[in-house]
C-alpha cells in the first residue's frame, strides 16, 4: 500500500507547531512462535519476542508439587488427572494432544483417573504462578487458577496493534520492546498534536494502524490511530490505552479532537487498560470515530487526499471523594 505520512508532536504546556515529520508503512508485525507458559516451579526466561520481565525469586517447591506437574505442558494438573497402566500421569488437556498414548512409556492411556493424586492436591497450598513477578499470595491448590486469571502481577501482552507478537512482560520491559523491536515513536508530555495523511483514502486495508507511546504522570499511554473497513466504507478511529491495570487506568481521562472548516468532533473518555486487547477496544468503538465523508470534509481540497489532525490531552483525576480534578500538569 502507499506510504503514509505521520506527524506527531507532544508537549506538556500546549501544542507545538514545529512538527516532527515521521514516515511509517502501516503493516501487521507478526512473529511465528508462541511464548512458553509461566510455571510456579520452573520460571522460564524468553527471548526478545517472548520474555517475562520482573524481579527474581525462589519459589517454594515440594516433591509432591513436582508430581502434580504435567510432563507434557509442565503446568499444574487439575482434575481430571489421568494415568496410564504403569502409573504415569498427565493433565486432561494434554491427553487429547498425545492421542491417548502415554508420553512416558507410550502405552495406551485409556480412561484411568489418578484419584489418589487428586486427593493429595486438595491438601496443598501453593504460591501464585506469578510469584517471580512479585505476587506474595499463597492459595489452596484448587483456588490458584481463579486467582491467577485476575492476578495483578500477571504479565502484560505486547500492545502493538494488529500484530501476533508473543512478547509478554512487565511495563518497563514492554516499553523497551515497543521502542526497540517495533520502532514505535516515544513522546513525553500530556498533550499531543497528531497529523495523519494518506494519498488515497479509498484504499484501506482491513486494518491499517499506527501506535505512539506517550509518557506523562510517570505512566505510559498508547495512542492508537487507525483505519479499518466498517461495512462498505473505511472508518477512522483514535483511542488511548493505559499501560497498566484497569483500576489505575480509571484514574485518568483523556480528550481527542478533530475538525476543520468551522466543525469539530470531540471525544472524552477513560483510557482502556492494555489488559483489553487492541481488537476488543476497537470493536467496541470506544474512542473517536470519524466516518469517511466527514474525514474528507475535514481534509478539504479536492477530497482525494486524507489530511486529519487529531489533537488531545491526558489528565489525572483526583480521588473521586474529593470531587475535583488535578490541574493538567505533567510530572
Amino acid at each position: 500500500m502507499d506510504l503514509d505520512s505521520i506527524e506527531c508532536v507532544s508537549s506538556s504546556d500546549g501544542f507545538d507547531e514545529d512538527e516532527i515529520h515521521l514516515h511509517h508503512t502501516l503493516h501487521s508485525y507478526s512473529h511465528s512462535h508462541h511464548h512458553p507458559e509461566l510455571s510456579a516451579t520452573k520460571p522460564r526466561n524468553g527471548n526478545n519476542n517472548s520474555a517475562v520481565a520482573g524481579p527474581t525469586a525462589t519459589a517454594p517447591a515440594t516433591s509432591v508439587h513436582e508430581l502434580l506437574e504435567c510432563p507434557v505442558c509442565t503446568n499444574s494438573m487439575y482434575p481430571p488427572i489421568h494415568q496410564c497402566h504403569n502409573g504415569h500421569t498427565l493433565c486432561s488437556t494434554c491427553k487429547t494432544r498425545v492421542h491417548n498414548r502415554c508420553p512416558t512409556c507410550r502405552q495406551e492411556l485409556g480412561d484411568i483417573r489418578c484419584l489418589a493424586l487428586e486427593k493429595v492436591a486438595e491438601s496443598l497450598e501453593l504460591p501464585c504462578r506469578y510469584y517471580s513477578l512479585g505476587c506474595p499470595e499463597i492459595f489452596p491448590y484448587y483456588s490458584k487458577l481463579k486467582h491467577e486469571a485476575l492476578c495483578n502481577f500477571r504479565p502484560y501482552n505486547c500492545p502493538y496493534a494488529g500484530s501476533e507478537c508473543s512478547a509478554v512482560g512487565d511495563i518497563p520491559f514492554l516499553v523497551s520492546h515497543l521502542r526497540d523491536d517495533h520502532k514505535v515513536d516515544m513522546h513525553t508530555g500530556c498533550t499531543f498534536n497528531h497529523r495523519y495523511v494518506k494519498s488515497n483514502p479509498r484504499e484501506v486495508e482491513n486494518a491499517t494502524w499506527m501506535l505512539t507511546v506517550f509518557h506523562c504522570f510517570g505512566q505510559y499511554f498508547c495512542l492508537h490511530f487507525e483505519a479499518f473497513q466498517l461495512g462498505m466504507a473505511p472508518v477512522y478511529m483514535a483511542f488511548l490505552r493505559f499501560m497498566g491495570d484497569e483500576n489505575e487506568a480509571r484514574t485518568y481521562s483523556y480528550s481527542l479532537e478533530v475538525g476543520g472548516y468551522g466543525r469539530k468532533l470531540i471525544w472524552e473518555g477513560t483510557p482502556r487498560s492494555i489488559r483489553d486487547s487492541h481488537r476488543k477496544v476497537r470493536d467496541s468503538h470506544d474512542g473517536l470515530m470519524i466516518q469517511r465523508n466527514m474525514a474528507l470534509f475535514f481534509s478539504g481540497g479536492d477530497r482525494k487526499e486524507l489530511k486529519l489532525r487529531v489533537t488531545g490531552r491526558i489528565w489525572k483525576e483526583q480521588n473521586p471523594d474529593a470531587g475535583v480534578c488535578i490541574p493538567n500538569l505533567c510530572s
